[in-house]
């Protein structure tokens, strides 16, 4: 049987494997936002190296899932809210998912000439927010492991971000259809408009993790 001490240490081991995870996803997050960059300026070697980085760090967020996986077997049923912690760990897996989809639907569309400023402003201006809200989740994770209250306080901000992405996505959507679907073929329009329905997606998995980290909080 574990004792508390145990106990405490295998938490922190745990905790720190999720850390790295959600960590991993925030670079992949990050890469997103400079294949977009790449992408306005049809830089295909920049673009090529960034979906490579984001392929592999979708390849680690699933192996440190593993890992968590495996050290949450190893504690058994000594640690009560392990379940919480695979939960966290599958969402943010899901996060790296969504990352790798949003790339791979980006780079099917050319952002050069002739494109919608307004567009290509707009999905600039979502991509940013989803990694902000990626690096917010970062940071409730980080206070869980230093102060869970605190942790608690900074989710509020998480899901204020999103009600603000949910307006933007919708805003963006009609932007997408008014002004490219007449210019752009079908194909471009509809894995534009994909991208831009799995980036509001990935903010909402965000808050989810979120708030599956406010109720290990609370168990801490």
């Amino acid at each position: 049987m574990f004792s508390g001490e145990a106990e405490i240490q295998a938490r922190r081991k745990t905790l720190a494997v999720l850390q790295d995870e959600v960590r991993r996803v925030l670079d992949s997050a990050r890469d997103l936002g400079q294949l977009f960059s790449f992408l306005v300026k049809a830089d295909q070697a920049g673009i090529s190296s960034t979906l490579e980085k984001i392929r592999k760090a979708e390849e680690d967020a699933e192996q440190l899932r593993r890992m968590l996986t495996r050290e949450l077997a190893e504690i058994g049923t000594m640690m009560i809210n392990r379940e919480d912690f695979l939960r966290t760990a599958y969402n943010v897996e899901e996060m790296s998912g969504y990352i790798a989809g949003v790339a791979f639907k980006l780079s099917q569309v050319k952002f050069g000439k002739g494109k919608a400023t307004a567009v290509v402003d707009g999905l600039r201006e979502l991509i940013d927010m989803s990694v902000e809200s990626v690096q917010r989740l970062n940071e409730v994770l980080r206070a869980l492991a230093i102060n869970p209250i605190h942790a608690i306080d900074l989710s509020n901000s998480v899901q204020k971000l999103e009600r603000q992405v949910d307006e933007k996505y919708r805003n963006l959507t009609v932007k997408v259809l008014n002004e490219m679907g007449d210019k752009q073929g079908i194909k471009e329009t509809l894995f534009l408009k994909d991208a831009i329905e799995e980036i509001e997606d990935l903010v909402d998995i965000c808050l989810n993790t979120t708030d599956s980290i406010t109720i290990l909080a609370l168990g801490l």
